[in-house]
């Protein structure tokens, strides 16, 4: 600890400010999710709290917020019904549920899955962050709606008349010094200092408008004051923990613990962009699954990374892991000692910022580019963009990277060729090119013509490669089919890896595989994909 503070001592004032600024904006979102889940606003606030600290000392990626998030809410709600039609045990449920979210988060760590947030291509990174930009907006503007009693009941509208002119006055405002203020000095924190400015306006001028104790109030909460998060063993204990439970909790985990890792690790890689560093995934999934696990001991609600303070944070100037820390322990603090206070926050500030947020996440070069990139790239953008709003991230995510490689497939099927020729005694020579898998496997079999070949064949292998079982046993039944027409046929120049799959595959393939090679060729061939592999 000593050490990371040493090594903030430096960017300490960025760092306090950014913490700060985060804290705040923290406050209304965690509120939000926690309400969108069904749980109390302080089961939301104890969340981000615990979340952001772990992650902040013990994440692979410094400058990162984490905290209670809409994608992982929206599947939490689920689950805390479910408790409460089984007896009352909705977060009893969702507590349980997070231990076994936080154990397999960890194990993917242990595993070095976090390794794999490499393999997602551009354009479905393009659509994440346009997508969750989408999200992020259309999220806001329920923060322009109020409860109003219809028929005798409540339902949610959006504010009218001078209400909403006022609310868009401050927004704008908010939006205005975050914009202006960087250009005349960068010494001072925009967004804080918009969120403070526009606080003191509406407070100290007396005008009525939405405030964060008003939106929980609104919401169905009480306030945000309250204790320190306290152990729930005994709370846990009385869940009956039979074989039915497991089975309706555990499928639960699996999907959390999926959106909360891509979402992380995504978020992740587009801090690593924004700040031209790298971060540790594989850290990353160890450090979110132990605050997941504190959070189902302690009664938060969990969560991963939010990518809206995260860049909050970032542009505000906290890199390092102090502006995370101070975000959580500031956050706590509210809850203990400043709940008064913070709950006079106007929510037009928030909203504020937020849309600033939007503004400098949303990537707007891909309208530049929509033209310019191949026609499937902008295609699996899109996708990714809209399924990131009507579903949600891990969806999203996994349809763009599925639509990804079946695109590059069938891309490099169709690049599989074969050069004809002859040698002087009438030897019939394939030279292969391209890769020849599961895509490519009927491309390369309608190259030959096994009944008007001559008696002698060789497949040559020296710029192609061999890349899965379908490639071994399209070979496999060629082989066979050469060899009943009374033909001889002998394979040429595979690189040593193809070779021993060959072998272990069938013993047809011993007497026919050529290995004393003399073309110096081979050797530069074999030795690159050595480095590649």
């Amino acid at each position: 600890m000593f050490k990371l503070i040493r090594n903030q001592q430096k960017n300490f004032k960025n760092e306090l400010f950014s913490g700060l600024t985060v804290a705040l904006a923290l406050v209304p979102e965690a509120v939000a999710f926690a309400f969108v889940a069904g749980v109390e606003p302080l089961v939301g606030l104890y969340g981000a709290f615990m979340m952001g600290l772990i992650t902040s000392i013990f994440g692979g990626r410094p400058g990162m917020i984490s905290g209670a998030t809409g994608a992982m809410a929206v599947v939490m709600v689920a689950l805390v019904k479910t408790g409460n039609d089984n007896g009352g045990f909705g977060l009893e449920y969702l507590f349980i549920t997070l231990l076994f979210v936080g154990l397999i988060q960890i194990l993917a760590g242990v595993l070095k899955l976090g390794k794999f947030v490499r393999l997602i291509p551009h354009p479905v990174m393009m659509g994440f962050v346009n997508g969750l930009a989408i999200v992020i907006f259309l999220s806001q503007l329920g923060m322009f709606k109020e409860k109003v009693v219809v028929n005798g009941e409540k339902v949610s509208q959006f504010i009218q008349g001078q209400e909403l002119f006022i609310m868009l006055a401050f927004v704008a405002l908010t939006m205005g010094i975050m914009y202006f203020l960087p250009k005349l000095t960068k010494k001072i924190p925009a967004a804080l200092t918009a969120i403070l400015v526009v606080a003191c306006i509406t407070i100290f001028g007396n005008i009525d408008v939405s405030t964060v104790g008003s939106f929980i109030q609104n919401g169905g909460g009480e306030g945000i004051s309250g204790g320190l998060p306290s152990l729930q063993v005994s709370t846990l204990m009385d869940v009956p923990l039979n074989l039915e439970f497991f089975k309706t909790i555990l499928p639960y985990a699996l999907i959390l613990a999926a959106i909360g890792l891509i979402e992380s690790l995504m978020t992740l890689n587009l801090i690593d962009e924004l700040t031209q560093t790298r971060g540790n995934g594989n850290r990353e999934c160890i450090a979110q699954g132990s605050a997941n696990v504190v959070n189902g001991l302690f009664g938060g609600m969990g969560g991963c990374a939010m990518i809206g303070q995260s860049i909050i944070n970032i542009n505000s100037g906290g890199r390092g892991r102090m502006s995370g820390i101070i975000a959580a322990v500031t956050l706590l603090m509210f809850i203990l000692f400043g709940s008064s206070l913070i709950e006079q926050v106007p929510i037009s500030a928030l909203v504020g910022v937020m849309f600033m947020v939007v503004i400098g996440t949303f990537a707007w070069s891909s309208f530049r580019i929509i033209n310019k990139i191949p026609v499937m790239d902008s295609f699996v953008l899109i996708l990714v963009s809209a399924l990131t709003v009507i579903f949600d991230l891990a969806i999203a995510v996994l349809c763009g990277i599925i639509v990804s490689a079946l695109v590059f497939s069938w891309e490099n099927a169709k690049r599989i060729r074969a050069r004809k020729h002859f040698k002087e005694d009438g030897t019939k020579v394939y030279e292969i090119w391209g890769p020849l898998f599961f895509g490519s496997v009927q491309v390369f079999l309608s190259k030959f013509n096994v009944d008007e070949d001559p008696e002698k064949i060789e497949i040559d292998f020296i710029e192609s490669r061999v890349s899965d079982h379908s490639g071994i046993e399209a070979i496999f039944g060629l082989v066979q089919r050469y060899q009943k027409a009374g033909k001889t046929i002998v394979l040429k120049h595979l690189s040593p890896d193809c070779v021993r799959l060959l072998k272990k595959a069938s013993k047809t393939f011993h007497p026919i595989i050529e290995e004393d090679v003399d073309d110096p060729r081979y050797y530069v061939m074999t030795d690159m994909i050595n480095e590649v592999v």
